[in-house]
Formats: structure tokens, C-alpha cells, sequence
């Protein structure tokens, strides 16, 4: 990864805004909502412990990071749909996931 001026949280709220999700949260997760849908968004630069619970999770990690978190999600396997953003420098991302 490159030099880095802004965090994966502020990534995380600039991309969910940007879909038209109302964003809030303090601390370190983010929760994303529009219309009937609300996602637990969380900034993971590096495999942690994940929820155990919840319907719809979304990982958020830089790109060269993004192959780590799926693996440690799928060994996990959590009961619940995830999806993970891989952000690249420049703010693009790329998007893979699981469903439940």
C-alpha cells in the first residue's frame, strides 16, 4: 500500500454515502442504512475478531489487505451475509462477498 491520507473509517463513510446510505456511528463501526437495509460497516486493516451476529456486515480494508480478511471471514463463517471493500489509493475499491 501506498502513502495513505485518509483512514479506512473516513473510506468507509465517503463510499456508503456516496451509494445513498444514511451513515452513523462513533467508535469504530458504522452503521450504514437506506430504506429497509442497514449494514454493520467495519474498518479492519488487518484479521480480528468478527461480529458473531447480525444479517448484513461489511469489512472495509485496503486492497493489498482484502485477500487476508476473506480468508479469515470464510474460515470464520459466520452465519450472516459479508461483503469486503478493498480500497485502493485514489479512493476506487473493489467489492467481493458472501451470502448466508
Amino acid at each position: 500500500m501506498g502513502t495513505v491520507t485518509t483512514s479506512l473509517r473516513q473510506e468507509a463513510q465517503s463510499i456508503f454515502t456516496d451509494l445513498g446510505y444514511n451513515v452513523s456511528g462513533n467508535g469504530g463501526e458504522i452503521h450504514a442504512q437506506r430504506k429497509w437495509r442497514t449494514v454493520r460497516v467495519t474498518p479492519m486493516s488487518e484479521p480480528r475478531d468478527i461480529p458473531s451476529s447480525g444479517d448484513m456486515h461489511c469489512f472495509v480494508t485496503w486492497e493489498d489487505r482484502a485477500g487476508d480478511i476473506e480468508r479469515h471471514l470464510t474460515q470464520e463463517d459466520p452465519d450472516y451475509e459479508w461483503a469486503i471493500i478493498g480500497v485502493r489509493d485514489g479512493g476506487e475499491y473493489t467489492v467481493a462477498g458472501r451470502t448466508a
